[in-house]
């Protein structure tokens, strides 16, 4: 997997069992995540390998911390707010790294509450309660908002995307691409030059249509690697130039520039003009919720990976205040896969879901094949599974 800040080539997945007391019941939950490093802290002046044994070490910290942090009776959503918190504390440790770190914590919790209580994490929220987040939603509270986002029935399959690295040649990766099914690819690019990148994405599109695809869609993502927003408004005009027909496929951008919204502040209205550009690596607190808006961003890209309880706060504020949501990936495996498919069956995306571990790290799912195939192995460009509302967050699927 190739992002503008390197090639991730080796990487660690964290894998979490909690058990939990609800009531007189007592659950049993999982949860999995992996610990990327080269996205969730792209330090020049470490190693991977050193980056990898602090976020590994910070993982068994939360494992130990984690019977004082939750100590308490509270409802699953705050107490995976609290470990995203308390894990987002670390001294050496940016906030997205440290988030997710306490991830698979959050996950496992409400799975093993699940579990207990034989019902599914997302029909926690049928009734109202205090949240420390309710100052976000001054009118009905978070449980409210929650409950309003979460869509009933959830959706039965999900369109999913398959990953054009920078400099693949679009010719055979959009072959590879159509031989699972996907006429929807997200491409990630440099961000340097916009002519350069316009090309690349009508190259990719023409080789859909030279194949007899009829409405290839795109998204784009330079993870952080534009200037500026200026940068970005002129790759979509380049493109608009260039191949109209590509730019009309193009559905929207993710995260073009860095991540941190206050320091690279920019006014998006100019580019949402022409296509949305969801928030990704730089919402890292819900308090950024309003900072984003104000700024023109068109929605956040969501990640498990930060948290299931964050998460689902940043997606009720952003659906309330009309701003659209997707559902990306950590390239998630087995566990972590289910739970981020769950997630995005539960909540209105506009991409469906993005999965790529069957692209990049099949073999971490050859436990769950073929019972799940629908999910890891997809033929047809959907991903699916037998049940989308199980107990917990599916870890016994």
């Amino acid at each position: 997997m190739m992002i503008s800040s390197g090639t991730i080539r080796t990487i660690t997945e964290a894998q979490v069992r909690v058990e939990v007391e609800a009531g007189l019941r007592r659950g049993i939950g999982r949860g999995s995540i992996y610990l990327s490093d080269l996205w969730a802290w792209p330090d020049a002046s470490r190693t991977h390998e050193q980056r990898d044994k602090i976020l590994r070490d910070h993982c068994v910290y939360v494992a130990r911390e984690l019977p004082s942090w939750c100590h308490d009776s509270a409802h699953p959503l705050e107490h995976g707010l609290r470990i995203h918190h308390l894990a987002t504390t670390h001294p050496l440790l940016p906030p997205l790294a440290g988030a997710l770190c306490g991830s698979p914590f959050d996950a496992a919790i409400h799975d093993a509450v699940g579990h207990a209580l034989g019902m599914s994490a997302f029909d926690f929220f049928q009734e109202d309660f205090p949240t420390s987040t309710d100052a976000l939603f001054p009118d009905a509270g978070a449980a409210s908002a929650i409950r309003n986002l979460i869509r009933v029935p959830p959706a039965s399959q999900l369109a999913g995307w398959f990953i054009l690295n920078v400099g693949n040649d679009p010719q055979a990766s959009v072959a590879g691409a159509l031989e699972q099914g996907f006429s929807r690819v997200k491409l990630k690019m440099s961000g340097k030059n916009a002519a350069e990148d316009a090309h690349y994405t009508a190259e990719v599109y023409r080789a859909f249509v030279a194949r007899g695809v009829a409405g290839p869609l795109i998204s784009v993502d330079s993870n952080e690697g534009h200037a500026d927003s200026t940068d970005v408004l002129a790759y979509l005009t380049a493109l608009q130039s260039v191949d109209p027909e590509a730019f009309e496929a193009v559905t929207y951008l993710e995260q073009p520039t860095a991540r941190d919204i206050t320091v690279h502040a920019f006014n998006w209205r100019p580019v949402t003009e022409l296509k949305p550009v969801l928030l990704d690596e730089g919402l890292t607190s819900l308090d950024l919720l309003p900072t984003a808006k104000d700024q023109g961003w068109s929605g956040l890209a969501l990640k498990t990976c930060k948290g299931h309880s964050f998460a689902l706060c940043a997606a009720a504020w952003a659906f309330q205040n009309g701003m659209v949501l997707s559902m990306q990936d950590l390239t998630n495996p087995g566990l972590a896969a289910i739970h981020s498919w769950l997630f995005a069956a539960h909540v209105p995306t506009i991409n469906g879901i993005e999965l790529n571990s069957p692209q990049f790290t099949p073999d971490a799912n050859i436990d769950w094949l073929p019972r799940l195939d629908g999910l890891f192995a997809p033929s047809d460009g959907f991903h699916r599974l037998p049940n989308p509302s199980p107990v917990g967050l599916g870890s016994l699927l």
